[in-house]
């Protein structure tokens, strides 16, 4: 696939007129500009799930945006997601694209234009149709057959890889996460010679099964080794991908560093650093049509960053929805699941702190029951100045971030964090860990960061309760300073996140995948 570049003049003849290009070279006449132009490019992504069809984190909002930006570099991508009663019920316009048996499976392909998406619905009754969430039952535990469910998933990413789908097949296959991984290993097993890509959003989560669940996969019996789906004597869909994919990325490059490290790369740190020559980071961005504090339907008062005093009402709407106690205090929000991953057990330790400075904290998600329970109990003893929501929507999400003064992420590790892009867009100030995609898109105002005006947020260590007060304490202490925490807003809301510069970078991988495709089985070991 090779790049072509059109010349365009930008006089005003009606050929011309308004016509723009990244790239101008003026000389003595008209103007002389580049427009790029692509050879089309087609991709089939593999997921779990695609916000706004189906969503549980952070995973789907990427999944959801990540298409619409690609097209702005020629690539169009069809989204393969299971058919969970949710997706189907928001995707009543579809239609019957194929019908299949796989892995002993009835299943039927259904085909939608769903919310600005391409997506390939997998309809498998016996697998999907549940009353619980994607991934757990409806008292909160993992479905049994989690393996089978994702590897049926990925077998008819195969299948479509290999016979293409209503007139249509991709030129790369590009997985996502541990539900996806086996798509890998069952196009390796037919001879598939489409190049494939993994990307890790969270290595936590690792698709790991027992040995003895290997048959029923339908694989050859010498993927089960090393250098396929063996783990520690168990399976892992998510090494599968690793190991197979011609290349992998994370959500950030700091995480990428960081996952090839013992401490943080979750016992798969040996098999990252063989595929090291092949290991990126593309740090995630957002959907910035969604998340704009000035055409947000859910925030009670449309604002930007000219109009920023409109961000009071929202403020005032957040006291009211929460129950906190009115007041010119900070108001600290944590928008999370709530787990040791995240962070949120150090929360508890810092409560008294966060009150006695008059500020209030709210917090929302759902998570470890011991941690709820320990949040729970400091509601109660500072009931209107301490809120905890158990469960997530979209609308207090938005409403939280056009109405917090201060977001906090305290996650131990994060591989890229959406959140704080959130936040930054919306004029709350993140209060960070210094890790991952945080470390990244937050900038520390530290002397050096706030005199040069390039302060955004604050930093703190992962895993300490002093560093985490601390870094709350800098924040509330900017706060306090109306003029400083002006210039600490208008800096924030002034960054961009979103997917242009990471598209590029997407398209760029896939193009050069495409153009010079090696299977993994042919790859010269370093």
């Amino acid at each position: 696939m090779t790049r072509k570049f059109e010349i365009a003049r930008s006089d005003n003849d009606e050929q011309g007129a308004g016509r723009t290009a990244p790239d101008t070279f003026p000389g003595a006449g008209p103007e002389v500009h580049l427009v790029k132009r692509f050879e089309p490019l087609a991709v089939l992504a593999v997921a779990s799930e695609a916000f706004p069809v189906v969503k549980t984190g952070g995973l789907a909002d990427v999944i959801g945006s990540l298409p619409k930006a690609l097209l702005s570099q020629g690539i169009a991508t069809r989204t393969l997601i299971p058919a969970y009663p949710m997706a189907l019920a928001n995707c009543e316009d579809r239609e019957i694209v194929g019908q299949m048996s796989v892995l002993g499976e009835n299943v039927t392909l259904w085909a939608s234009h769903c919310h600005e998406l391409e997506l390939l619905l997998v309809d498998c009754p016996s697998l999907f149709d549940r009353r619980g969430g994607p991934y757990l039952d409806d008292q909160g535990s993992d479905y049994a057959d989690n393996w089978r469910r994702f590897a049926l998933l990925s077998a008819v990413g195969a299948k479509i890889a290999a016979e293409g789908v209503d007139d249509w097949r991709p030129d790369l296959v590009h997985l996502h996460d541990w539900q996806a991984g086996l798509t890998a290993a069952y196009m390796r097993a037919a001879g598939i010679d489409i190049p494939t890509v993994i990307t890790i959003h969270n290595l936590a989560f690792q698709g790991q099964f027992p040995a003895n669940l290997f048959p029923a996969l339908g694989l050859p019996e010498h993927f089960f080794n090393v250098d396929g789906l063996e783990y520690y004597g168990d399976i892992s869909f998510l090494k599968a991908g690793i190991r197979l994919s011609d290349a992998v990325t994370t959500v950030s490059p700091t995480y990428a560093r960081e996952i090839l490290t013992e401490e943080q790369g979750m016992g798969m740190a040996g098999v990252l650093q063989s595929r090291r020559s092949v290991l990126s980071g593309i740090v995630n961005g957002i959907d910035e049509d969604i998340w704009n504090p000035l055409t947000d339907p859910y925030i009670t008062e449309n604002y930007d960053l000219d109009t920023i005093e409109r961000r009071k009402e929202n403020r005032q709407a957040v006291e009211q929805t929460f129950g906190l106690i009115p007041g010119d205090g900070a108001i600290l929000s944590v928008v999370s699941r709530l787990t040791w991953q995240k962070g949120i057990d150090l929360l508890a330790p810092v409560v008294q702190g966060i009150v006695d400075r008059g500020a209030r904290l709210i917090v929302i998600g759902e998570g470890d029951p011991d941690i709820v329970y320990t949040l729970a109990d400091q509601a109660r003893r500072h009931s209107g100045r301490v809120v905890l929501h158990i469960g997530f929507s979209e609308e207090a999400a938005h409403l939280l971030h056009a109405g917090s003064d201060i977001v906090v992420q305290p996650s131990r590790f994060e591989p890229c964090g959406l959140t704080q892009l959130y936040a930054l867009r919306y004029g709350a100030i993140p209060v960070v860990s210094r890790t991952g995609g945080l470390a990244e898109t937050v900038i520390d105002a530290n002397e050096a960061a706030t005199a040069a005006g390039a302060a955004t947020g604050f930093h703190f260590h992962p895993g300490s309760v002093e560093d985490l007060y601390q870094a709350i304490d800098r924040a509330l202490t900017a706060y306090e300073n109306a003029d400083a925490w002006n210039r600490l807003q208008t800096q924030a809301m002034r960054t961009s996140f979103g997917w242009a510069r990471s598209a590029e970078r997407y398209a760029c991988l896939y193009r050069r995948l495409v153009r010079g495709h090696t299977p993994p089985s042919q790859e010269r070991r370093q």
